[in-house]
């Protein structure tokens, strides 16, 4: 993990030191679990109609790699944004 992620924290007991950083890592893997389930039910549900096959056909397939797509779009921006906010913050401080 990133010192950096740390911030304040360099002054707690190396034990409390790892056992944040495993917490920072379970929320981060927690974060993306849940924004990989949000894309799949908002593109399933935006894309397809029916379950005449087991397979997507054309149609379906285009709508959820388009959806896909702006969504993965979208949360880059959002994060990059939260980046820029974050940083602009800490040099205020």
């Amino acid at each position: 993990m990133d010192k950096s992620m740390l911030g304040d924290l360099e002054n707690l007991p190396e034990e409390d030191k790892i056992r944040m950083s495993a917490m920072i890592d379970q929320l981060q893997i927690r974060d993306s679990l849940r924004m990989y389930n949000s894309l799949v039910e908002r593109c399933f549900n935006d894309c397809v109609d029916s379950f005449r096959r087991k397979t997507l056909d054309k149609q379906e397939e285009t709508c959820v790699r388009r959806c896909a797509e702006k969504f993965l779009k979208h949360s880059m921006r959002v994060g990059m944004r939260f980046a820029e906010l974050n940083q602009g913050a800490a040099t205020q401080d």
